[in-house]
């Protein structure tokens, strides 16, 4: 019998990529452990691509950034925040952001794809990701992922993001034409960080994904054949151990420095 394909999103990948410990909470383990509270950040991510994604479905005529008071109220997600002046702060922020945003967007620029689910095949891999925008450039299709947390991002960010290089590699294979340039759009400070692949870089990143895909697998039999679980998806101890989900319920994650679920947008609003 043939291998059965590997069913992969970009962040079924990272999440191995980052921890083991922590792919094996999300995927593995049933049921799955109990997660900790929502994340503010998660929420405010949530409700500006959401937003975005729906001034995109208006009529070419209506995308203005008058639309967006009404859009963000609709998909404004309310977990996470501190209190309600704190949430109050971020909605703010978030609107700013957006109003300058979409100012310098071409309303009537139609892009190949919003929210686009992308997907292909390999011998190994079944991959499918949803991309936050696919737009049409000069004959090209051009990946755009919105980022409204961490500033400071730059092309080296853009060049090494797994992610983006293979929803770059999907949309070749479903809009069949090039797409070799991915960005992330930063909206809090305006910026863009991009980086021009080539079909060599595009078929290392799949190559490291296929391995990756190769190593949750061999985990997975082992656990089933009766190896330690713990053993083979061990932990990586670091910084994201205090942003994790599964925090409460894995030792090493215990050890981490305590986050509140509202520390990441602590500083919007004021």
């Amino acid at each position: 019998m043939p291998e059965r394909l590997f069913v992969c999103t970009p962040s079924k990948l990272g999440t191995f990529i980052d921890c083991p410990r922590r792919y094996r909470y999300s995927y593995v383990d049933r049921p799955t452990p109990a997660k900790g509270a929502p994340w503010a950040h998660n929420s405010l991510g949530a409700s500006v691509h959401t937003a975005l994604k729906n001034w995109y479905a208006l009529p070419a005529d209506r995308r203005a950034p008058d639309a967006l008071p009404s859009l963000l109220r609709a998909t404004w997600v309310r977990e996470g925040y501190r209190d309600v002046e704190q949430e109050r702060g971020t909605y703010r922020a978030a609107m700013g952001w957006l109003k300058t945003y979409v100012a310098g967007l071409d309303p009537l620029a139609e892009p190949l794809g919003v929210e686009r689910v992308v997907a292909t095949k390999t011998s190994v891999l079944a991959f499918n990701g949803r991309a936050d925008r696919i737009d049409a450039r000069d004959g090209e299709a051009v990946i755009v992922d919105y980022k409204t947390g961490r500033s400071g991002l730059d092309a080296d960010d853009a060049r090494g993001s797994q992610a983006l290089a293979l929803y770059a590699w999907a949309a070749q294979k479903v809009f069949r034409r090039p797409c070799h340039r991915v960005e992330l759009h930063h909206l809090p400070s305006g910026t863009v960080a991009a980086h021009e692949h080539t079909e060599e870089s595009l078929a290392r990143q799949v190559r490291r994904a296929e391995e990756t895909a190769q190593d949750i697998v061999a985990a997975e039999r082992a656990v089933a054949g009766g190896a330690d679980p713990d053993a083979e998806f061990p932990v990586n101890p670091g910084s994201l151990c205090s942003w994790c989900d599964f925090r409460r319920v894995c030792p090493a994650g215990q050890e981490a420095p305590v986050r509140e679920p509202w520390a990441a947008v602590e500083h919007l609003g004021s």
